[in-house]
C-alpha cells in the first residue's frame, strides 16, 4: 500500500476509527480525487521547470494552511 492509496483506517476525532460505511466510501473517494489533483499539479509544475523539492514544500504548505471547518470565521 502506498501513501497515494486511501488509509486502511480513518482516525475519528474521539480516537476511534470511523466505521460508518458511507463515511468510509466518501473519505476514500475524496482521498483518490485529492491524490489525483495533487499528482497532476505536481507533475505539471516539475515538467514546467519548478524544482521538485520546492513543489513538494509548496503543496505541503498548502495542505497545512487549510482552515479548519470546525472553527467559525470571525
Amino acid at each position: 500500500m502506498s501513501a497515494l492509496d486511501p488509509p486502511a483506517t480513518w482516525p475519528g476525532a474521539d480516537g476511534n476509527p470511523v466505521s460508518c460505511r458511507e463515511k468510509l466510501k466518501v473519505l476514500a473517494e475524496n482521498h483518490r480525487e485529492a491524490a489525483q489533483v495533487l499528482r497532476d499539479a505536481f507533475e505539471d509544475a516539475v515538467l514546467m521547470g519548478v524544482d521538485e523539492e520546492a513543489m513538494r514544500r509548496i503543496l505541503t504548505e498548502l495542505v497545512a494552511a487549510l482552515p479548519s471547518p470546525r472553527k467559525k470565521a470571525a
